[in-house]
C-alpha cells in the first residue's frame, strides 16, 4: 500500500478559542492514538491534509512530527466536516504497528464489459469502498473486480470477493455492483412469447 508523508505540529490541549484560531490560521487539530500509545494532540496544514482527503485512494499515513527523524506510522480513522462549507474541522489518526492486521477501507475497481449489459441490461454500482484487514505489507492499493461474467439480475456481493493473505470484513450481504434487467429487455422477452 502507498504511503502519504504528512507533516505536523504537537500542540496543547486547548479550548474552543484556541481550536478557532488553529482553523484560522489554515491549520486542522488532529490527535494519534493507539494501544501502547499515549494521545498526541497536534495540527496539520489544511492544503496538505487536503491531498490526502480528497482522492478515492487509501494511504498509511507517516506522520512526522515536530521535524523527528522516525514517521510514527498510522491510519485515518475517523473525519470530522463542517455541515456546510465542507472543509474538514479535525482528524483522529490511529497508529499501526506492521506486525498486526490493519482494517482499512480500499477503492474498487470495475474492470471488464458485463454480459449481461450485452444482453441489454443496465449496470449499477453500490460500493466505491470495500473494508478489508490485513499486514501492512500485504494491504492492496485497489480491490480490482472483474465483471465479464455478470449477467442479468446477478449482482457481486462483498463475500464474492477472494484475495489472497487480505480479509474482507465488509459485511458479505453488502452489494458492489450488478446487472438489472430493463424494461426494454422485459418488453422484448414478453413480444417473443
Amino acid at each position: 500500500m502507498q504511503h502519504f508523508e504528512l507533516k505536523g505540529t504537537t500542540r496543547q490541549i486547548g479550548n474552543k478559542a484556541v481550536i478557532k484560531e488553529f482553523r484560522r490560521a489554515g491549520l486542522v487539530p488532529c490527535n494519534l492514538y493507539g494501544p501502547g500509545l499515549e494521545n498526541v494532540h497536534f495540527t496539520v496544514s489544511a492544503k496538505e491534509l487536503k491531498a490526502l482527503t480528497d482522492t478515492p485512494k487509501a494511504y498509511i499515513v507517516d506522520l512526522v512530527l515536530d521535524g523527528a527523524k522516525k514517521a510514527r506510522t498510522a491510519i485515518m480513522h475517523e473525519l470530522q466536516w463542517h455541515p456546510v462549507t465542507d472543509t474538514c474541522l479535525h482528524v483522529d489518526f490511529l497508529a499501526v504497528d506492521d506486525k498486526k492486521p490493519i482494517a482499512i477501507s480500499v477503492p474498487l475497481v470495475i474492470e471488464g464489459h458485463a454480459k449481461g449489459v450485452q444482453q441489454g441490461g443496465k449496470f449499477y454500482q453500490n460500493a466505491r469502498s470495500i473494508k478489508v484487514s490485513a499486514l501492512m505489507k500485504d494491504l492492496p492499493d485497489e480491490v480490482t473486480v472483474n465483471i465479464n461474467d455478470l449477467g442479468l439480475d446477478k449482482r457481486i456481493k462483498a463475500g464474492d470477493i477472494q484475495l489472497k493473505n487480505v480479509a474482507v470484513i465488509s459485511d458479505k450481504d453488502t452489494i458492489i455492483c450488478g446487472v438489472k434487467t430493463t424494461r426494454n429487455v422485459t418488453a422484448a422477452a414478453a413480444a417473443e412469447e
